[in-house]
This record gives C-alpha cells, sequence and structure tokens, in this order.
C-alpha cells in the first residue's frame, strides 16, 4: 500500500466521496455506507487524521442508514458545532484533531448516554481488534 500524500490543505489522499464529507460536510446516502452493517470489535478512527474517535462497543443500529454510537472513544475527541443549514438547527460532529466532518449528534439515542452520533462511513477507517486487545 501507498503512502497516503496530503494536498495542499494537509489532508491526504482521499477518494471523492470522502473529500466531499469531511472537508465539503455533505452527506453520504442512507444505508450506503461500507461501515454501517459492521460488528467487528476494533475502533472507528477519523479518516483525514487517523484519531481514535468511537469504539465499536458503542455502536448500535440506529435504523437512520448510518453509522450510529451512543458515546465517543473518549471526552473530547468529538467537537460539537451548531449547524443551521438546510433551515433546521442540528449539532454537527467534527473531528477534534483535524475538523473534519464526521456526522450530526442527535439527543435521541440510548442510555447511557441518550446521544446518536450519527456518522458518515466515509469519515472513519475501522481498526479491528481481537477481543483480548485493549482498545
Amino acid at each position: 500500500m501507498s503512502e497516503s500524500k496530503p494536498d495542499e490543505k494537509g489532508v491526504p489522499e482521499l477518494t471523492d466521496e470522502q473529500r466531499r464529507v469531511t472537508q465539503d460536510g455533505a452527506t453520504e446516502r442512507p444505508y450506503s455506507g461500507t461501515l454501517l452493517h459492521n460488528k467487528e470489535t476494533g475502533m472507528y478512527g477519523c479518516i483525514c487524521c487517523g484519531q481514535a474517535l468511537f469504539n465499536s462497543d458503542t455502536k448500535y443500529d440506529s435504523g437512520s442508514g448510518w453509522p450510529s454510537f451512543w458515546d465517543e472513544a473518549k471526552n473530547g475527541a468529538v467537537t460539537i458545532r451548531r449547524d443551521t443549514s438546510l433551515g433546521m438547527i442540528r449539532e454537527e460532529a467534527v473531528c477534534s484533531s483535524c475538523s473534519a466532518h464526521l456526522g450530526h449528534r442527535f439527543p435521541d439515542g440510548p442510555q447511557p448516554s441518550g446521544q446518536r452520533y450519527c456518522i458518515n462511513s466515509a469519515a472513519l477507517t475501522f481498526d479491528k481488534r481481537d477481543n483480548n486487545e485493549d482498545l
């Protein structure tokens, strides 16, 4: 595998879809993401900088069409911004390390957090771990 070279903004080479989502704030079509049905144990990270974002233990099927998580991998991994686009008020979820757009957070998730981080597969990497490895 060749090393990914950053562009003029310092962003690694991305597919058109990954760039649209992470750099332009786009949303992938529901039920189209490669990680939506992933049930393996591991860590979901930022496609742009590699920061750990979500542990597979917090992933659940929200029925929304995008990978959903009820908490961040560690406090502060995801920054929440006010999003007033499309005539709505929402909470945009971005990587706290590189500000890549990930998706949105909604207050309708399961306990214990009550949050639903609705995240685009195109914004994520997945690092598979077996059950005996520390995440």
